[in-house]
């Protein structure tokens, strides 16, 4: 045998076969079911071709190998290696005939030297002399399945799943990257399937457990997670390739008791229902980043602070399709904050959480406290630093928010027409651009919530204290009115186009098609409607979850609220009195302690306008993002990478912007877009988990955290209490939404919904009193509900199942008491 061609048992040096060449060798003498092969050295070729000295010895190997066909891979130095697996670098060609393969394997040896091979080795540095490959010639079988399977999930690095995926036949669909194949997952732990294709299916559950147990076998043989190619005939699993995978995967913890809580209390309400995967990861993503920044804001080390970053990249959880706070990783990163064992409570109002974990646990996510008088004089001395910081961020707060205004308006200079018409690396340039100019730089929204925060529990605090129980309901009213509140503008712009439109039956007629067409017959009714899309068309129900659709898409939900406030001519309600009137009769023969509180609830208000104005710049980023990533959508599109632009919302950021790029193959992404569709599948036909979810247990004496309290009843049986947000006795009928975008609100009813968001406000215009389900006095329904000076009460566990839509009902908004009178 010429040393130009290794038999399989000689190919086993991969810098003379190449790294693929050699795991196959290395495969089939461990015994694995490998088709015969052998192997061409790249001194077998000269040239551009194979080398005449060679032909002879190739004529000879074929004629032991079988008379074919064959397939003819490349098999380079660094190829299949445990660091860089080019897949998709290099030429592969199936189904050669025995006269065929000396061209096929000179073509196979030149796709070493491509231009996009050079830039795939530069970009990773790898040595440019690992060039020309070696070529592996095998012997094709006609298998009924064949594929690909991962012995760790490729995606999460999850040690304890393999994945499958599976064509009929072989030819040039394993090559073309399974496009239309089937996804099985197989959950090792439990040695059952926790995926795969409804009704009939390619592989049976005994074929699944085979190519399990192969993967698991290479697995082990090669001493680490790998991604195999397969194939089964004749009942038997044949083994055709196998590389490492080269993602992180997580190392296996069998049994490991790990304890996590996760609640989705607050941020259900930017988060509601089931979230795509490029939301989740933009999010996830977003936090950490953002978070990091605002440690460092408020004088954490940079070293404490980039020690801390796992946690901050895991302060967010999908939990079949939802999102959750991971609890455990929140404390941990609110305790790098100098105070927290005093002051904690300020934090976990910041939060917005219904309820804390237990004070013993939460004192043991915290950095190990020292013991005696010294310790805690240090902790106060930290917290007086820390303080100092914040006085200084409060002064120069209204600046920092000026600077922030002007990079928004910066980064949404771009117009939509010129995003679509942009390629694809340019689009991923432009999301860079957002990232660096506002998530790195997310410093005015952090520092005003954080003021904001204490500035509402402090004024709160102190009001309750000298005003008894007169405080609560003087400092609610106290917060209305201040005119320039941007989320108070929808209601007022949508009852000034009723306004135009009442007791015009064309205009209605208008409205009622849903036609921007018919519309558009109106100036003035289209150009209001034009102006309204204009500054609010981001403003939509779920408005930060990118697969949501905006008001510029679907308007139907403004229609709705402007007919439905045509139709009655009933005033909002009216503010209870002159709040500051009430404070300084309160505060007679008082002035020190009128011209403190005054000041006090003066400046809770702008913070409070502050957080909600810029949470509407936040939605116009988040507008902005969901144009560029559609638009890299359509880009993947015409590169014939997926079927729909709004398939890219099946990817995570990290695989779009890979895509986008250039350093993630996108002939693989239909692969991964089956597999995330069917996994949304199975979560939307799933109920909502629970508010609050344990695993594991505390390795400590503390106590599990329990689940949320049951709605609170008070002695009346047909009253209940949730947390009384903006003042006011209101009595009428109940309207009971949970899909905002296809239900809509009778002008006076009382709303009553689990949750609420932005792009809820349409309904806010015709409700005459607010009932929510979740929610804290900080959150955008008892905001805007204060700031329209109707009632509104949050926090009224269960309200969603205890009323029905038609019963009457009574909210009191300052008592936080809802009544049932139709009993």
């Amino acid at each position: 045998m010429s040393a130009l061609i290794l038999t399989a048992a000689q190919a086993l040096d991969p810098a003379v076969a190449g790294g693929k060449a050699a795991a196959l060798a290395a495969l089939f003498s461990a015994g694995f079911k490998v088709p015969g092969f052998f192997v061409i050295t790249p001194a077998a070729f000269a040239e551009g071709a194979l080398a005449s000295t060679a032909h002879l010895a190739l004529a000879a190997s074929l004629s032991a190998l079988g008379p074919g066909p064959f397939a003819v891979r490349s098999s380079g130095r660094a190829e299949d290696g445990a660091l860089h697996s080019h897949a998709g670098q290099f030429l592969t060609l199936l189904g050669i005939e025995a006269a065929g393969v000396p061209e096929a394997a000179a073509k196979v040896w030149e796709s070493g030297f491509t231009q996009s091979l050079a830039d795939y080795r530069a970009s990773r540095g790898i040595s440019s002399g690992d060039s020309a490959p070696a070529v592996i010639v095998q012997s094709m079988i006609s298998p009924r399945a064949a594929g690909i399977a991962f012995s760790a999930d490729p995606v999460t690095g999850d040690p304890g799943v393999v994945v499958i995926a599976a064509v009929a036949g072989l030819a040039d669909k394993l090559a073309g990257g399974l496009e239309d194949g089937e996804t099985y997952v197989f959950n090792t732990l439990n040695d059952t399937e926790a995926d795969a294709p409804p009704g009939d299916r390619l592989l049976s559950p005994a074929d699944v457990k085979a190519v399990v147990a192969t993967a698991r076998a290479v697995e082990a043989a090669r001493g680490g997670p790998q991604d195999i190619e397969w194939a089964i005939a004749e009942g038997t699993v044949f083994l055709l390739q196998a590389r490492p995978i080269t993602g992180a995967v997580q190392p296996a913890q069998p049994g490991a008791d790990v304890f996590a809580v996760f609640d989705n209390s607050n941020i259900i309400e930017s988060y509601p229902g089931i979230v795509s995967p490029l939301t989740y990861s933009f999010a996830q993503y977003a936090y950490a980043r953002v978070y990091e920044a605002f440690v460092r804001l408020l004088g954490v080390s940079a070293a404490r602070a980039a020690a801390a970053r796992p946690v901050f990249a895991n302060m967010l959880e999908r939990i079949d399709g939802r999102v959750y706070y991971n609890l455990v990783n929140w404390y941990r990163a609110l305790a790098l904050l100098p105070g927290y064992s005093i002051n904690r409570g300020y934090m976990e109002g910041m939060m917005g959480l219904s309820q804390p974990l237990d004070s013993a646990l939460a004192a043991q996510l915290s950095p190990p406290a020292g013991i005696g008088p010294l310790a805690r004089v240090m902790d106060y001395a930290r917290l007086l630093r820390a303080s100092a910081g914040i006085a200084w961020q409060m002064i120069r707060l209204r600046r920092t928010i000026i600077h922030f205004h002007r990079r928004v308006d910066c980064v949404l200079a771009l117009d939509e027409r010129t995003i679509a018409a942009l390629p694809l690396p340019d689009l991923a340039r432009e999301y860079r651009h957002i990232e660096s100019g506002l998530l790195d730089r997310w410093d005015a929204p952090l520092v005003n919530d954080f003021i904001c925060m204490i500035a509402f529990g402090v004024s709160r605090g102190l009001f309750s204290k000298w005003f008894g129980a007169a405080g609560p309901d003087l400092h609610n009213d106290s917060l209305i009115g201040q005119g320039n509140i941007v989320s108070a503008e929808p209601p007022k712009r949508i009852r000034a186009i009723a306004a135009l439109v009442r007791g015009q039956p064309e205009m209605i007629a208008a409205l009622r098609s849903a036609s921007t067409e018919a519309i558009r017959q109106f100036p003035t009714l289209h150009g209001q409607v034009s102006n309204y899309l204009a500054k609010f068309g981001d403003r939509c129900t779920g408005e930060l979850k990118l697969e949501s659709l905006p008001l510029t898409e679907a308007p139907q939900p403004l229609f709705a609220a402007i007919l439905a406030a045509a139709e009655s001519d009933r005033a909002p309600a009216a503010p209870h009195g002159d709040p500051f009137a009430r404070l300084a009769t309160l505060c007679a023969g008082r002035p020190i302690r009128h011209r403190v509180a005054r000041r006090l609830i003066r400046y809770a208000r702008s913070r409070v306008r502050d957080r909600e104005n810029l949470r509407f710049e936040r939605t116009l980023i988040f507008g902005l993002a969901r144009r560029v990533f559609l638009a890299m959508g359509k880009g993947f599109c015409q590169r014939g990478w997926m079927d729909h632009p709004r398939d890219v919302l099946c990817l995570t950021l990290q695989e779009t912007l890979g895509a986008a790029e250039g350093t993630l193959p996108g002939h693989g992404l239909r692969t991964i877009i089956a597999r995330r569709q069917l996994e949304q599948a199975r979560s939307q036909s799933l109920p909502d988990p629970p508010e609050r979810i344990v695993r594991g247990t505390p390795h400590s004496d503390g106590k599990l955290p329990a689940a949320p309290d049951a709605p609170h009843a008070v002695p009346h049986s047909d009253m209940r209490k949730g947390t009384g947000c903006s003042a006011g006795l209101m009595r009428g009928r109940a309207c009971v939404i949970s899909d905002p975008q296809s239900q809509s609100l009778t002008r006076g009813d009382i709303l009553v919904a689990r949750h609420t968001d932005p792009g809820w406000i349409a309904l806010f215009a015709n409700a005459s009193a607010i009932v929510v389900e979740r929610g804290s006095l900080l959150s955008h329904s008892a905001i805007v509900a204060r700031e329209m000076g109707i009632p509104c009460v949050v926090a009224l566990k269960g309200a969603m199942t205890w009323l029905s839509s038609g019963d009457t009902i009574e909210v009191d908004g300052a008592a936080g008491t809802v009544r049932r009178l139709n009993v």
